[in-house]
C-alpha cells in the first residue's frame, strides 16, 4: 500500500482527500498540507486526517504527493516532491509553461519517479466506454460549454476548459500538429471568455475546437468523424454512441441498423451504445497511478503527454491573443 499525502485542500482537493480514503486497498491517506493552515485545519477534522505544519514534513512521511493547488505552484511543488524521490499526481494544467513541464520530465526520468497528470476526461465513462472502438479520425469536432464562475477567471479559458479536449483530441489522433490558428474574446474577464481553435495534423486530420465559460447551458461534446464511423461522446451525460457503416449481411448482430441507400448501392447502417461503467473520473485516474507504480507501468496520462496538450494550448492562446492585436490595431486605424 502506497502513504499519499494531498497538497491543497481547497474544493478540488477535498474530492481527492474523499476519492483516496475510498482507495483504502491501493493507498494510505497519510494527511495533507495546505499553505493557509485554517483550510487545513478544517479539512484534516473533516477526513480525519493530520494536517501536516510545512510541505518537508509531510514529504518524509509519504511515498506519493498528490498536487491539487493553483497551476502557478505546480511546478515547485511538483520538483521538490521529485527531487525527494515521490511519486506524483498533479491536476492539469501541468504547469504554467510548457518549459516548466519539460523541466519535469527530465527531473522525473533522472529520479525514476512515476507522474500521472489529472487529465480527467481521459477515465470519464463515455470515453471508457469506446477504448476498444478503432479510432482513426479525420474530423473531430468539440464544445466544451460552461456558466459562468468567477473562481476561474483568473485562468484563461484555453487552459481551464479547452485543454481537456486537447489532450483527448492528442490521445486521438496521435500524428504530429501541423498548423494552429485560432480566435477569441474577452467578454467579462480580462482573458478571453470565448476560444475557437482548429487544429490540422499531419495526418490530415482536422479538429475544430470551441471552448466558453458564459454560456446559458452546459456542453461537454465530442464528435469523432471517420472513414467508416461517426463516434459521439458526451462527456457531461457520461454516454457514447458509435454509428458505423457495413455492406450488407456484415452488419454485427444484436445491434439496432437500417438500409440506407447510396450511389455505390446498399449500406447498412448500425448504431450501437456501448455501456457506459458509472465511475468516479476521478477515484478511477487516482487508482491507475497507484497500479502504474506498483507494477512499474507507464503512467496512463503522463508528463510527456500534459506537456504536448500544453504546448498546443499555449499556441492556441498566442494566436488568439495574435488576431486581438489585429483587430485592436485595425481598430485604431480606422480611429485615425
Amino acid at each position: 500500500m502506497l502513504k499519499i499525502g494531498v497538497i491543497g485542500a481547497g474544493h478540488l482537493g477535498k474530492i481527492h482527500l474523499k476519492c483516496l480514503l475510498e482507495l483504502g486497498e491501493h493507498y494510505q491517506l497519510v494527511g495533507l498540507y495546505d499553505i493557509d493552515p485554517d483550510v487545513a485545519l478544517v479539512a484534516s477534522q473533516q477526513f480525519g486526517i493530520q494536517a501536516f505544519e510545512s510541505l518537508e514534513t509531510m514529504l518524509e512521511a509519504v511515498d506519493v504527493v498528490d498536487i491539487v493547488t493553483p497551476t502557478t505552484t505546480h511546478f515547485n511543488l511538483a520538483m521538490a516532491a521529485i527531487e525527494r524521490g515521490k511519486h506524483l499526481f498533479i491536476e492539469k494544467p501541468v504547469t504554467q509553461t510548457v518549459a516548466e513541464a519539460i523541466q519535469l520530465i527530465a527531473a522525473a526520468k533522472k529520479h525514476g519517479i512515476t507522474a500521472q497528470v489529472g487529465h480527467v476526461e481521459r477515465f470519464n465513462p463515455a470515453m471508457l466506454a469506446v477504448r476498444d472502438v478503432a479510432m482513426h479520425p479525420m474530423f473531430i469536432e468539440a464544445h466544451r460549454l460552461a456558466n459562468f464562475n468567477p473562481r476561474g477567471t483568473d485562468v484563461p479559458v484555453v487552459l481551464d476548459l479547452m485543454i481537456h479536449d486537447i489532450d483527448i483530441v492528442l490521445s486521438l489522433v496521435r500524428s504530429p500538429v501541423k498548423s494552429v490558428s485560432a480566435s477569441g474574446v474577452a467578454v467579462v474577464s480580462d482573458s478571453p471568455d470565448i476560444a475557437n481553435a482548429r487544429i490540422e495534423f499531419e495526418n490530415g486530420c482536422v479538429a475544430n475546437l470551441t471552448a466558453s465559460r458564459i454560456s446559458m447551458k452546459q456542453m461537454r461534446k465530442v464528435r469523432l468523424f471517420q472513414k467508416d464511423a461517426y463516434i459521439s461522446l458526451d462527456f457531461l451525460e457520461k454516454s457514447a454512441q458509435v454509428v458505423r457503416m457495413h455492406e450488407p449481411g456484415k452488419q454485427p448482430e444484436g445491434i439496432p441498423s437500417f438500409d440506407l441507400e447510396t450511389p455505390s448501392g446498399t449500406k447498412v447502417i448500425s448504431m450501437e451504445m456501448p455501456p457506459a461503467e458509472p465511475v468516479n473520473a476521478i477515484r478511477e485516474e487516482l487508482k491507475s497511478l497507484a497500479v502504474s507504480i506498483l507494477r512499474s507501468k507507464k503512467a496512463a496520462v503522463t508528463l510527456e503527454d500534459a506537456a504536448a496538450a500544453l504546448e498546443v494550448a499555449w499556441r492556441v492562446m498566442e494566436e488568439v491573443a495574435g488576431r486581438l492585436r489585429q483587430q485592436e490595431l485595425s481598430r485604431l486605424g480606422k480611429l485615425f
